[in-house]
């Protein structure tokens, strides 16, 4: 009997439009279409685009500079998920890894609310946790936040990183030589932001735009409906992960979200800097707002030479249009963040060899 992976395979194939590019903005998706061979399975024409979903891959590296810069610093311990242990900065080879060994306090947590609890039992340090990741994420991080006040844990703040979606599906989509012609939509910020949080996709830009799970055959369907839409010429917002999102998305979450932060210009890597693109804490809550804590001021930061990180990200080009992939970057000695993050692009395609046109 063939599984349900195969049937939507073969329904993939027969869907044959012409030329067209179709871009997924999620990690975990990259993951998992490298894993399966998804790419492989597209019909002649098709091209299926990485773009900017992964939060440790788009995170600028002014912002790494100034996390690396904050470690060295007396009675200072990071904290952070243990993908940005090893992302460099604008200098090759530096990391928090390498500052770690250099003898900085660098602790990795699996929430910020362990960071919380390890504030509360050092009193003596001063612990920063690294804000890391999409609407997805933010709402732990506010938590935390929100649990240090309350509690009176005033050693506790965050250097806050986190990044919006759709400001950056707009600022890719001013690419007018990138021409995408729909998206897969990222299914763990949907379940957050709502189904109507990509609305404007269709509503604004006229694109297809599909909301899709993380299993091989949930990938698979959600591409047959985008490449039906295109087909049919009626694009629109359809949701293929209803187990998980729904319309409005969670609403204590947005709340958490609401009460602790808000929206401010934020620098991307490869797309630059972007209007209401990143989050910051309140003024509310400014004691715990690493930045004004430490007094961090980035200062702009080229890419290491060679690098088509940034280009990898917006899919402009593959990892294997980067000179340096597999050769000088590889994942035991990496040069760009896309070879670092478990849910970067080149880290998928060089452990899949998930590298065809």
């Amino acid at each position: 009997m063939r599984s349900e992976a195969m049937l939507w395979a073969e329904r993939l194939r027969a869907l044959e439009v012409g030329p067209v590019k179709l871009m997924e903005v999620c990690g975990t998706h990259t993951m998992a279409i490298a894993k399966a061979g998804i790419r492989s399975l597209l019909p002649e024409g098709t091209e299926l685009l990485s773009g900017p979903g992964c939060p440790v891959c788009v995170t600028a590296a002014e912002k790494i500079d100034a996390a690396l810069e904050l470690a060295m610093r007396p009675g200072v311990r990071i904290t952070t998920y243990g993908d940005m242990l090893r992302v460099p900065g604008s200098t090759p080879g530096d990391s928090l890894l390498r500052r770690r060994a250099q003898g900085a306090k660098v602790d990795v947590v699996y929430s910020p609310m362990d960071a919380v609890e390890l504030a509360a039992a050092h009193p003596e340090e001063e612990i920063v946790f690294l804000g890391v990741g999409f609407e997805t994420t933010a709402p732990g991080t506010a938590a935390s936040v929100l649990a240090a006040r309350d509690r009176g844990v005033k050693n506790y703040s965050v250097y806050s990183m986190l990044k919006r979606v759709e400001p950056a599906l707009r600022a890719l989509l001013r690419d007018e030589e990138l021409a995408v012609g729909g998206f897969l939509c990222p299914g763990h910020v949907a379940t957050i932001v709502g189904a109507e949080g990509f609305a404007f996709l269709p509503e604004e830009y006229k694109l297809p735009a599909v909301i899709g799970g993380f299993e091989p055959e949930e990938i698979l369907r959600a591409l047959c409906l985008l490449l039906r839409q295109i087909r049919e010429g009626r694009p629109r917002l359809e949701n293929a992960y209803p187990r998980a999102v729904s319309a409005k998305g969670n609403r204590l979450a947005q709340a958490m979200l609401a009460r602790c932060l808000e929206p401010r210009t934020d620098s991307w890597r490869g797309l630059g800097v972007i209007e209401e693109s990143g989050l910051q804490l309140r003024e509310e809550f400014a004691a715990h707002d690493a930045e004004k804590k430490f007094d961090l001021a980035p200062r702009p930061a080229a890419e290491p030479p060679g690098c088509r990180c940034g280009d990898i990200i917006c899919g402009r080009c593959r990892p294997a249009d980067c000179p340096l992939f597999g050769r000088r970057c590889v994942p035991e000695d990496p040069v760009g963040p896309c070879m670092v993050s478990s849910e970067g692009a080149c880290a998928a395609a060089y452990k899949y060899q998930d590298i065809r046109d």
